[in-house]
């Protein structure tokens, strides 16, 4: 009798690493979670992870996954892996260890270099235009740099050759095949996802391939870099026993995408205009835009979203939130104002719907993302009272969630006025993420964005998306439409709340984020 297949989807975000293993109709079989010991270095701004711990506890939820449901590794069909983005990990190629920790995409170090380089005439519009990025803090390039300039012998081993540099995605294929990717024809020992690769910041869009003008600017050697692969595709095989030392079953890794693009996929905003948003520990709004990049005038990024091996690229515009879900963390573990986060309903709800306080949290802890890219701003608190209470500020920092993704959603109507194919397709968007299950922000947010929003069944839609590639390669189903029919909605969120009264809203919020910047160079 043919045992069930299974697809194992590997989610390594910025808090945790995950797996999940998902049957033909897909449902969530198995799981597993282990959370990220986040590192926090003496200076102001930055993050680290340690790598190898990354790839342990990834592996001991791949294996944690299978013990629950009693699966067995030639089960699983194929693997797919999404990942936390822009975050960075360079490794000798001799030994396989990193040389430093991961340098996270929360991490501000660089961003003195970043402000050099915004000065640099015609840079920061060159730069958009081969990437489709703007010169921040928060993309791979300078990392990078900053590893090669600062840790000991760096550069003497990567002028070597001995060094290779890697997204998360990157450094999982790596160790999951112990480097061994050839049987896909690839060149060299690491490869990279295009949608990780267009976010580093090194990667020209429009050409598809690494940028020499850019690698020398950044004084990035070319002989670190990996290869560029598609999102979906026959990327390699598991090592001999990865999964069990009594199985030497080598499963095949079918697909591999940024976490964000995972979800746009998941949700399937497959035609132009689709959008989706994602609460997580940051806010990503993702829509997408066909197959030719449409450069943003309002501060948006545009990215690669997608690319099926031998299909079209798909790109996206992109508006990034930094401190979405983090910021209710913030209360629990910092402020203690919350034992546990989704207290934050209960208090948002006790608030009297008559209460006229109108208190703002702008968590703007590493700065402002899209579409004010100021990493000068820092968090503030505004309108407090002596009435003031807990529930006040609970109430508003929840609220900072919709409000910053409102930001974007209006950067984004702006820029696709320009552009005839998409113009009125906004007109649902797709939501996923932890805070989707908040009821209060959810209808917030299309009370503030007078948009409906839908949320589907399975929030564990980053997951989902590249299991989905994943499939489609091995033919674990046949097509999208297969796909489509496994999709369901779970609650659709309409405004209520009179426009004239969410126009008043938005309005405090402007005011509020206006006296947050620059905060940094007031105080200087």
């Amino acid at each position: 009798m043919t045992k069930e297949k299974f697809i194992m989807a590997l989610d390594e975000g910025t808090s945790s690493c995950r797996t999940l293993i998902i049957n033909q109709k897909g449902a969530i079989v198995a799981s597993h979670q282990i959370a990220i010991p986040q590192h926090y270095p003496p200076q102001s701004g930055w993050v680290e992870h340690d790598p190898v711990g990354i790839w342990n506890n990834q592996l001991t939820t791949m294996v944690q996954a299978l013990n629950k449901s009693n699966i067995e590794p030639q089960q699983i069909k194929a693997i797919g892996i999404t990942n936390q983005r822009e975050t960075i990990v360079v490794w000798n190629c001799e030994n396989g260890l990193p040389i430093y920790n991961a340098i996270v995409w929360q991490d501000r170090r660089t961003d003195a270099y970043c402000q050099e380089l915004i000065k640099v005439p015609g840079l920061k519009a060159k730069i958009q235009q081969k990437t489709g990025l703007l010169i921040n803090a928060y993309f791979s390039a300078t990392k990078i740099k900053w590893i090669l300039d600062n840790v000991k012998d760096a550069r003497t081993l990567a002028n070597a050759g001995k060094l290779a540099f890697g997204t998360i995605d990157s450094w999982l294929i790596y160790k999951m095949t112990v480097g061994d990717v050839k049987n896909n024809n690839n060149q060299g020992q690491h490869v990279i996802d295009i949608t990780n690769a267009s976010r580093t910041m090194l990667f020209n869009i429009n050409s598809e391939e690494w940028d020499q003008e850019l690698l020398e600017i950044f004084d990035i050697p070319a002989s670190i870099l990996p290869t560029v692969i598609p999102s979906a595709g026959k990327i390699g095989k598991t090592y001999k026993g990865m999964l069990s030392q009594n199985d030497e079953t080598e499963i095949p890794i079918a697909s591999a995408i940024g976490d964000q693009q995972a979800a746009l996929f998941g949700q399937l905003c497959l035609k132009p205009g689709e959008i989706k948003n994602t609460y997580g520990t940051g806010c990503f709004i993702l829509m997408n835009i066909g197959t030719k990049p449409i450069f943003s005038n309002q501060g948006l990024l545009t990215t690669v979203a997608y690319k099926i091996a031998n299909e079209p690229t798909v790109y996206a515009l992109e508006g990034s939130v930094f401190i979405a879900g983090a910021a209710i963390q913030f209360l629990r573990d910092q402020l203690k104002i919350l034992y546990r986060s989704d207290e934050s309903l209960w208090y948002s709800n006790i608030v009297n719907r008559e209460d006229k306080q109108r208190v703002y949290v702008v968590p703007a802890f590493v700065g402002l993302g899209a579409p004010y890219w100021d990493s000068t701003a820092r968090g503030a608190i505004f309108g407090l009272e002596q009435a003031t209470k807990r529930e006040h500020i609970v109430k508003a920092t929840i609220e900072s969630l919709a409000y910053q993704s409102h930001d974007v959603i209006l950067a984004m109507q702006e820029d696709i006025k320009l552009n005839q194919h998409l113009k009125n397709l906004m007109i649902k968007i797709k939501v996923d993420g932890g805070a989707s299950n908040n009821p209060y922000i959810m209808q917030f947010q299309s009370d503030i964005s007078r948009i409906p929003l839908i949320k589907p069944k399975n929030i564990e839609i980053t997951a989902m998306g590249a299991a989905y590639l994943a499939g489609l390669v091995v033919g674990f189903w046949k097509d999208i439409n297969e796909i489509k029919k496994i999709y369901q909605m779970e609650k659709e969120y309409h405004p209520i709340m009179k426009p004239e009264v969410a126009q008043i809203l938005y309005k405090g919020w402007k005011e509020a984020v206006k006296r947050t910047r620059n905060w940094i160079v007031a105080i200087e």
